[in-house]
C-alpha cells in the first residue's frame, strides 16, 4: 500500500490486515521527518522505529504515528554539491570512449586519403594533427582525475 497508515483506505478494515516491510519502510520515513523537524526526540524515535519494525498489522502501524500531523513527507537525502571549479561532464568514461572513437577513425581516413601524382597526401590531412591535439588536451583534462580517482580506490 502507497498511502501512509493512518490514511489507509477503507478496504484496510479495523486495522487487522497485515502490513509488507514497503509500508513499514514508509512509516520509518514518517517517522525520521518527524525526527528532523524536531517533533521526536531520539529516544522516542528509536523506540518508535522499533514499533514499526515489529507491526504486523495496519492497526498497529497507524498506532505509532498516530499523533504525527499527517502531511509529514520523507525526508530526501541532499545531493552532492559541486566545487566551482570542477567539471560538470555527467559520464567523462563515455565521453573519453566516443572521443577514442572519433581519433581512430579520423587516422583510419588519413590512410584512405587520395595522393597527387606525386604521391602526397591531399585534401583533410591538416585534421589529423589537430584531433591529436584535441584528444590529448581531453586525455589530460578528463583522463587525469578518473585516473587520480582509481588510484585512491586502489589505496
Amino acid at each position: 500500500m502507497a498511502e501512509p497508515p493512518d490514511q489507509m483506505p477503507a478496504a484496510a478494515g479495523n486495522g487487522y490486515l497485515r502490513t509488507s516491510h514497503a509500508d513499514r519502510e514508509q512509516v520509518i520515513g514518517i517517522l525520521k521527518a518527524a525526527f528532523v523537524q524536531g517533533m521526536l526526540a531520539k529516544d522516542e524515535f528509536d523506540l518508535r522505529v522499533s514499533q514499526a519494525l515489529a507491526s504486523r498489522t495496519y492497526g498497529e502501524l497507524a498506532a505509532v504515528t498516530a499523533d504525527l500531523p499527517a502531511g509529514l513527507t520523507v525526508a530526501t537525502p541532499p545531493q552532492p554539491v559541486q566545487e566551482p571549479g570542477e567539471p560538470r561532464i555527467p559520464r567523462p568514461g563515455r565521453v573519453l570512449a566516443v572521443a577514442t572513437a572519433v581519433y581512430a577513425a579520423v587516422w583510419s581516413v588519413a590512410f584512405v586519403v587520395p595522393t597527387n601524382s606525386e604521391g602526397e597526401p591531399q585534401g583533410l590531412l591538416w585534421l589529423v594533427p589537430l584531433t591529436t591535439v584535441f584528444y590529448l588536451l581531453l586525455l589530460l583534462t578528463i583522463g587525469t582525475p578518473i585516473f587520480a580517482d582509481w588510484l585512491n580506490k586502489r589505496w
